[in-house]
């Protein structure tokens, strides 16, 4: 087995390392004066089972094209089998089409993946699970749930605690951690978006009345939606509120803008690269999800099940 690995999210990618006790494959991935990407695989893959870990967010078309360049090489240097293990899937939420003449951008990510050379995906939380079968290679979507849920018992345990989605559409995500929280009570916001990346809370459905409140989302970007409903939920009631989201893209001002809001916390896993800003806030933490990408792909190479990680 050999694990090779972009630019996109290098410490991810060595703490995986770490956990599997395997050092990374030696890789040049560089950029010509034109800003081309140039990739050389500096040790003998042929026969190989690799992974390749690298996350597509920011710069998005940047780590985009460093995956399907390494894709490529290793093909063309007889790897036996190449599984992209994306953290976080960019386009991911270009899902369907919203209106006329619109792409469906993941459908298209996930043809170039594809055909790059990739025999296998591996990633967590993708927006919306039907993107798995945009591929038409097996793909693994794994969940943060566990990690988060035993993070959540071991700080607010004893805590009244009630988890929230912060719209009708994160129902069943939010219900599965609730599951966890040895069934713990749980409340949806209402909102409606008038234009894209802004929200505006409506109504909170559920009794939050001196409630500890759990937010879970799977990506926070502007963290708009995330601040809106935290100050709903305060406005209603709830006793404390903090957030937990697998992909922290938070662009823009989303840093300066939970650090103004009513969240206590909002906790993120790494599967993004550091954001220089989080360090500018204390209400921001980090949660490693290296170990259960880790146990993932030990159990792809092993041949053995990868769903009973949650159960």
């Amino acid at each position: 087995m050999k694990l090779i690995t972009g630019n996109s999210n290098l410490p991810l990618a060595r703490a995986i390392g770490d956990y599997l006790e395997l050092p990374l494959t030696d890789a040049l991935v560089r950029r010509f004066a034109d800003e081309e990407i140039f990739v050389e695989i500096q040790e003998n893959v042929r026969g190989e089972d690799v992974f390749v870990i690298q996350s597509t967010g920011f710069p998005a078309n940047d780590n985009l094209m460093e995956l399907l360049i390494i894709i490529d090489a290793l093909k063309r240097a007889s790897a036996r089998r190449i599984t992209a293990v994306i953290p976080y899937m960019g386009y991911a939420r270009q899902d369907r089409k919203p209106g006329p003449r619109t792409p469906i951008s993941a459908k298209l990510v996930a043809n170039l993946i594809t055909v790059a050379g990739a025999d296998r995906v591996l990633s967590v939380d993708l927006h919306a699970g039907q993107i798995q079968g945009f591929f038409d290679i097996p793909t693994d979507n794994l969940y943060a749930a566990p990690v988060m849920s035993a993070d959540i018992l071991a700080r607010f345990e004893g805590q009244n605690l009630m988890v929230v989605s912060p719209d009708v559409g994160g129902v069943v995500r939010a219900r599965q951690l609730a599951k966890r929280l040895d069934n713990a009570p749980l409340a949806i916001v209402d909102k409606r978006r008038e234009r894209a990346g802004e929200s505006e809370v409506m109504n909170i459905i559920g009794d939050v009345e001196g409630r500890f409140c759990v937010l879970i989302d799977d990506i926070v970007d502007s963290a708009g939606t995330l601040c809106n409903a935290a100050a709903a939920l305060r406005a209603a009631g709830a006793e404390d509120v903090v957030a937990y989201v697998t992909h922290g893209v938070l662009s823009g001002g989303a840093v300066a803008r939970v650090a103004g809001s009513a969240l206590r916390e909002l906790v993120i896993t790494d599967s993004i690269g550091n954001h220089e800003s989080i360090s500018s806030t204390d209400k921001i933490r980090h949660l490693p999800i290296a170990p259960l990408l880790g146990e993932a792909i030990k159990r792809i190479a092993d041949e053995t099940s990868v769903s009973s990680l949650f159960d």
